[in-house]
C-alpha cells in the first residue's frame, strides 16, 4: 500500500491528498497527516495513520467512524473553527470579495434539539440510530455526543412507536424535537394508519408523555403545544418545520443580526420561517415577516398575537423565489433580514440590490450561495462589513454564518 500526505479537507470533512493521478480522499484524516490504505477509485479504505497531525484529538464517541452523523470528531475545536472560517473566506475570494471576520461561535456538545432517527424493526429487536456514511447499514446508537439528553432518553418511546407502526420491509424516519412542553415527534415511512394503529399510537403518546405525535400528515395526539421560545414569544412550529439546530446557535445568530440591524425601527424579515428572528426583533422594531410556507406563517402570527410587549409584526405568506419583494416594496423600511435556504436567494437579492435599503443582516447555511448573493449586493454599492461563522453542526462539514452589509 502506498503512503499519502493529506493536504487539506474537502467540504464533507474527508482528507484530500494530491497525487499525480488526481485527488485521493481519505476519511477521518487531517491536513499534514501521512496515511496508508487500500485505494479503490479515488477513495482510500482501511486507512492506517502513520504520522498524526498535532490537531488530532481522541474522538469522544464510541460510534465515531461508523455512525454517519459526525465526520470530524478527531479534529481539535480550534482547528475546526479555523477550517470553517477558511471555507467562507475561499467562497468569498472566488467572487472577488474579502471582509473582516468576527470570532467563530460553536455550539457545545449535547446541544442539538432535533434529530431525525432511522428505525428498523427486526424479528426480535428494534434498531434506532443513524446510517453509516454512504451505506444502508444502521448504527444502533447507545450514546450520542451531539444530541440533547432528552432526545437520547426517548429511545424506549421511539422503540415502542417502531414496534407498533414499523414494517420489517422498510425503515421509519422519526423526527424528534425537544420543546418547552416536551417531545414533538413526527413519523414517516410507517404502516398505513387505521383505527387500531391510531389507538395504539395515542396510547403510546399518553404513556410516554409526548407533547405532540404526528404520523405523516395525521396528528395522532396533541397533549400540549410543543412551543419554542423566540424572544418573548412562544411558537409551536408545524411538525417538522425548520428550526435552528441548537438554542445556542440561534442565540449567536440573533446577537449578530441585532448588531447588523443597528438602530433600525422598521425591518423586513425575508424567509422568516416561524419567526425565529422576526419575533425577537419585534421587541425593538416593527417587522414585516415574509415566508413561503403558509402553516409556518400562521404559527408566527399566533406567536406574535399571544405575546406581550412586542411591536407590530405583519406575517405574510409569499413565495420569494417566484415572487420576490420588488424594490418599491422596501421604501418604508430601514433594514432587511434575509435567511434563505441552501439554494440562496438570487432573484430576491437582485431586487434588494435595486431598492433603497441601506442595511442588510444576512444569515446563510451555504458559503457558496452566500458569496454569490453577496457579490450581487456589493456590485450594487453595498459593503460587506463583516462575517461571523456560527457552527451549530459541530463535528460536521456544515457551515452557517451571519453577515452585515451597509451602503
Amino acid at each position: 500500500m502506498d503512503s499519502y500526505t493529506i493536504d487539506r479537507l474537502g467540504h464533507e470533512g474527508d482528507g484530500i491528498a494530491a497525487t499525480p493521478n488526481g485527488a485521493v480522499y481519505a476519511p477521518f484524516t487531517l491536513p499534514g497527516e501521512v496515511v496508508r490504505g487500500r485505494l479503490e477509485g479515488a477513495r482510500l479504505f482501511d486507512v492506517q495513520l502513520q504520522s498524526p497531525a498535532p490537531t488530532r484529538v481522541a474522538a469522544p464517541c464510541p460510534h465515531f467512524g461508523r455512525c454517519g452523523g459526525c465526520s470530524l470528531q478527531h479534529g481539535h475545536d480550534d482547528f475546526l473553527a479555523a477550517w470553517k472560517q477558511e471555507i467562507v473566506q475561499r467562497a468569498l475570494a472566488a467572487q472577488g470579495l474579502e471582509t473582516a471576520f468576527r470570532s467563530v461561535q460553536t455550539s457545545p456538545s449535547h446541544s442539538r434539539r432535533r434529530a431525525t432517527f432511522t428505525a428498523r424493526r427486526t424479528r426480535k429487536t428494534v434498531q434506532i440510530g443513524f446510517f453509516e456514511a454512504g451505506s444502508e447499514l444502521l448504527v444502533d446508537l447507545a450514546e450520542c455526543h451531539i444530541l440533547r439528553p432528552a432526545l437520547m432518553a426517548a429511545r424506549p418511546t421511539l422503540a415502542a412507536i417502531t414496534r407498533a407502526g414499523g414494517s420489517r420491509n422498510g425503515v421509519l424516519k422519526l423526527t424528534v424535537t425537544e420543546s418547552l412542553e416536551g417531545l414533538d415527534i413526527l413519523v414517516s415511512g410507517g404502516k398505513p394508519l387505521d383505527i387500531t394503529l391510531r389507538a395504539t399510537l395515542a396510547a403510546i403518546a399518553e404513556a410516554n408523555d409526548i407533547a405532540r405525535l404526528t404520523w405523516d400528515d395525521d396528528q395522532i395526539a396533541l397533549r400540549r403545544r410543543p412551543v419554542q421560545p423566540f424572544g418573548a414569544a412562544r411558537v409551536a412550529p408545524p411538525p417538522g418545520a425548520f428550526l435552528q439546530a441548537t438554542a445556542e446557535g440561534e442565540a449567536a445568530l440573533l446577537a449578530a443580526l441585532r448588531v447588523a440591524l443597528g438602530p433600525a425601527r422598521r425591518v423586513v424579515d425575508l424567509f422568516a420561517g416561524c419567526g425565529t428572528f422576526s419575533l425577537p426583533v419585534a421587541e425593538t422594531a416593527e417587522v414585516l415577516a415574509v415566508e413561503g410556507d403558509a402553516p409556518m406563517v400562521a404559527a408566527l402570527d399566533r406567536g406574535w398575537r399571544e405575546a406581550r410587549g412586542l411591536h407590530r409584526v405583519e406575517a405574510v405568506a409569499r413565495d420569494l423565489f417566484r415572487r420576490p419583494l420588488l424594490p418599491a416594496e422596501f421604501k418604508t423600511y430601514d433594514a432587511v433580514i434575509i435567511d434563505p435556504p441552501r439554494a440562496g436567494a438570487a432573484a430576491q437579492m437582485a431586487a434588494l440590490a435595486l431598492s433603497s435599503i441601506g442595511r442588510v443582516a444576512a444569515v446563510s447555511c451555504s458559503p457558496v450561495t452566500f458569496a454569490r448573493d453577496a457579490k450581487t449586493l456589493c456590485d450594487a454599492g453595498f459593503t460587506l462589513d463583516w462575517v461571523q461563522v456560527v457552527d451549530q453542526f459541530r463535528w460536521s462539514g456544515h457551515v452557517e454564518l451571519a453577515a452585515q452589509f451597509t451602503r
